[in-house]
């Protein structure tokens, strides 16, 4: 069960995430470029933390291939992310990452065998609604392009979220984010031919950082990549993948304001904003509550072991 520290933790991963864009706006290289050098750093970086602790490594070829793959998806997740921040803003970038919770109440029956719960969707329109809110008046070509990447990454960011929920209970946290990292290092690099030939600028790869580059790449790859995606992936052995996608709409919030912040101008936040992201939270805080009263239902259906009477007063 979840302790309240869990989902403080949580809460805390998603600040990271949320400011993640920010750092991927500030870095000057490409969003391809970026991807490869976060990635392999935190490959890196998180093999020294498994060969330091003696967490077990080496799970069989299926599962090293399962896992590699998964990072596949994650490149393009990350690649998408950061070129959406890129070609609109942060802000649009963030809140079509939002419908992580709306892919999620799709895809997670799929995955498992389960059955769509209807409250799941509920709140899944929920945060539709929030965004139309949001993007009514976003109608240029940037910005319908920009939303549209992001909703493709969350599209990608639910499905690795959902297949990490069923390692966890197999592989230790450390273990499938280094092997995730280095799958999305690798699919980065196989990418690079396909890139170059039609979308990197002068048909070459930019790796030229300065020295404030290397300074917001290391925060990402090591606070918000290392910590915070190994963080995650153990918070799923107590949280479920539906209810950690449905905290990540938070995500949005925390990082508009932050781009608000250190942006200003570029990141101005209309009435409409605040009217979309309370819907969007909205959602987030009504789902313990109906997920509470469907596990009391559920009990309620329950017949009562043999034996037992109910007295009628």
């Amino acid at each position: 069960m979840p302790r309240l520290k869990d989902f403080i933790e949580l809460h805390f991963v998603i600040f990271l995430w949320g400011f993640t864009a920010i750092l991927g706006k500030l870095i000057s290289i490409p969003a391809v470029e970026l991807v490869t050098l976060r990635t392999l750093i935190a490959a890196l970086a998180l093999g020294a933390v498994v060969y330091r602790r003696g967490t077990p490594f080496w799970m069989g070829r299926t599962m090293a291939l399962k896992m590699l793959a998964v990072g596949f998806v994650i490149a393009a997740h990350w690649i998408l992310f950061f070129a959406a921040a890129r070609v609109a803003s942060v802000s649009i970038c963030l809140v079509g990452l939002a419908t992580c919770s709306l892919w999620t109440a799709f895809l997670e029956p799929l995955f498992n065998k389960g059955r769509i719960k209807p409250h799941e969707i509920f709140l899944a329109l929920l945060v539709i609604i929030g965004l139309y809110i949001i993007f009514q008046n976003e109608t240029s070509f940037d910005s319908v392009l920009g939303i549209s990447m992001a909703i493709g990454a969350a599209l990608l960011g639910s499905i690795f979220t959902i297949i990490n929920a069923n390692f966890v209970k197999k592989v230790p946290s450390t273990t499938i984010t280094v092997y995730e990292m280095a799958g999305a290092c690798l699919g980065s690099v196989l990418f690079f031919p396909f890139y170059t030939a039609f979308f990197a600028e002068g048909g070459a790869l930019n790796f030229g950082l300065t020295t404030m580059d290397w300074v917001y790449l290391l925060v990402l790859a090591l606070a918000c990549t290392v910590y915070a995606y190994t963080a995650s992936v153990r918070l799923m052995q107590r949280i479920s993948a539906y209810t950690v996608n449905l905290t990540v709409n938070l995500e949005p919030v925390y990082g508009i304001i932050l781009a608000w912040i250190i942006f200003n101008e570029d990141e101005k936040m209309s009435s409409g904003f605040y009217v979309g992201a309370t819907v969007i939270l909205l959602s987030v805080f009504i789902y313990p509550v109906l997920e509470a009263l469907e596990r009391r239902r559920k009990r309620l259906k329950q017949p009562l072991p043999d034996g037992v009477v109910v007295r009628e007063e």
